[in-house]
């Protein structure tokens, strides 16, 4: 079998970056095509949080106190956003698996292609189909008695922070499916997602957890996210007297921005890696 030969990069910095949006773009058109191809896929993906939403809504609703008051509905939705964008891990990490698994990756390699805009695409349609997502989401918290209460702009900052956690967790979710060899392992790591979403506070508040519990779901950051879209959407649940919990809006920025800038330039090289 001949040896893959990498692809010449370009020494001009306008030249390369023309080249790499152009490629971009165009793993973009291809995600694209498969949502046409594969609309089940699509579909599945966006039912399993409506149905997270009846499923804890209707069996937690009755019986869960608000700290301050207020509709646990109210409560949970901001949570459920959250959880949403964290399960997106899962759903890159399976599709760039599923790419390497059935040769897709190493023809990609072997094409006269930037490395950063095969990863760039799968980000672009990640960003894309997560915007859906939330849109679809909301619309059901709507029917189910959640509501934005504070105003338009407020509410549009909190859809912003939302996408600002999924771009920095779809990197995490990029890098895993460069590292794990197949389907079956990437499947595998969404058992980890659960303990993720759960122990934050995005279905109860920390004070309701024993010390050491509430001490890793504050410093969770779903949590910084959590609290910090509460507050923009006028939600109750926001509140707390420990440091992470005063300082969630910065650290929903702070958390977000630190883990692209690990994980950014470590997909990036694990993917230039696998051709050596």
């Amino acid at each position: 079998m001949s040896a893959i030969v990498a692809p010449e990069v370009p020494t001009n910095p306008f030249t390369k970056l023309g080249w790499v949006l152009a490629d971009s773009w165009t793993l973009t058109l291809r995600g694209f095509a498969h949502w046409a191809r594969n609309p089940t896929q699509i579909l599945a993906g966006l039912a399993f949080p409506i149905l997270m939403v009846l499923l804890f809504g209707g069996i937690f609703g009755s019986g869960m106190q608000i700290e301050g008051g207020g509709s646990y509905m109210e409560f949970l939705m901001p949570g459920m956003f959250v959880m949403s964008m964290a399960f997106g891990i899962g759903e890159t990490m399976a599709g760039v698996t599923a790419d390497a698994s059935k040769g897709v990756t190493d023809r990609f390699r072997s094409m006269p292609m930037s490395a950063a805009s095969v990863v760039m695409g799968q980000s672009i349609v990640n960003m894309l189909y997560s915007t859906v997502v939330l849109i679809i989401l909301m619309g059901c918290g709507a029917i189910a008695g959640w509501s934005w209460n504070d105003g338009f702009l407020p509410a549009l900052g909190g859809f912003a922070l939302l996408l600002l956690l999924r771009f920095a967790l779809l990197w995490v979710g990029i890098y895993l499916g460069l590292i794990i060899s197949s389907p079956e392992g990437a499947s595998a790591v969404y058992t980890l997602l659960f303990p993720l979403g759960i122990v934050a506070n995005t279905f109860a508040s920390p004070e309701m957890m024993p010390g050491w519990l509430a001490t890793i779901a504050e410093w969770n950051p779903l949590s910084s996210t959590a609290h910090s879209i509460r507050e923009l959407f006028g939600n109750p649940g926001v509140g707390g007297t420990s440091w992470i919990a005063e300082h969630a809006m910065l650290m929903a920025f702070v958390w977000p921005v630190g883990i692209f800038l690990i994980f950014f330039p470590l997909a990036v090289r694990k993917y230039r890696a696998l051709s050596r």
